[in-house]
C-alpha cells in the first residue's frame, strides 16, 4: 500500500481538477478522508481476518463499488446542500476519484496481493502492469525506518511529484480559460 499521507495528497491533486471559487475547505477535507478510508480495511488482522479474504486488506473497501458507495455516503451525510463552487454531480465525482485512487495506487505498489477492484463480484486480486511504489509497512511504528525512508522517496518521484503536476496542470487551464477582467 501507499502511506495514508501520500493518498491524501492524491485527493489533493485530484481536488484541484474540480477547484471553483467559494468551495468551502470541508469539500476537500472529505475527499482526503475518502482517500484514506479504504486502509481501514487492515483492522481485520486484529480480528483474525486474512489477507486475501473478502473482508481481508486491498479486498472489498478498495473495490470500485466501495468508492461509489463511499462517495455517494459522505454526499448524503456531509453534503445534503449543494457546497458553494461545486455542483453535486463533480462532488460525488471528485469524492469516488479520490477514493478509487487508492486502490490504483496500492495496484502500483511491489507487494502485497493485488487489490480486488471488481469485488464483491469478483474477489480476485489486480496489480497494474506497472509497479514503480515501494509497498508501505502496515503499521506507523513500521514507518519510521530505513524502509519506511525508501518508502516515502519513491512516494516523493512516483505520487508526490504527479500531483503536483496535476494541480500545476488545473490551474494553468483554470487560469487561461478565465474571463479576463
Amino acid at each position: 500500500m501507499a502511506s495514508a499521507l501520500s493518498h491524501g495528497v492524491v485527493a489533493l491533486g485530484i481536488g484541484a481538477c474540480f477547484y471553483g471559487p467559494g468551495v468551502p475547505k470541508r469539500v476537500w477535507v472529505a475527499g482526503m478522508f475518502c482517500s484514506m478510508i479504504p486502509d481501514f480495511d487492515v483492522i481485520g488482522f486484529r480480528f483474525g481476518i486474512h489477507y486475501g479474504d473478502f473482508w481481508g486488506h486491498r479486498g472489498l473497501t478498495h473495490s470500485l463499488l466501495f468508492a461509489a458507495l463511499l462517495a455517494s455516503t459522505v454526499m448524503f451525510v456531509g453534503f445534503r446542500r449543494v457546497a458553494p463552487g461545486l455542483t453535486r454531480l463533480p462532488m460525488w465525482v471528485y469524492f469516488f476519484l479520490a477514493t478509487a485512487s487508492h486502490g490504483f495506487l496500492d495496484a502500483m505498489t511491489d507487494g502485497g496481493l493485488g487489490v480486488a477492484f471488481f469485488s464483491p463480484f469478483d474477489n480476485h486480486r489486480y496489480f497494474l502492469p506497472w509497479t514503480p511504489i515501494r509497498v508501505s509497512p502496515i503499521g506507523v511504528g513500521r514507518f519510521f525506518t530505513d524502509r519506511g525512508l525508501a518508502v516515502l522517496q519513491s512516494e516523493l518521484l512516483w505520487i508526490w511529484a504527479p500531483a503536483a503536476l496535476l494541480a500545476l496542470s488545473a490551474w494553468l487551464i483554470r487560469r487561461r480559460v478565465a474571463p479576463s477582467t
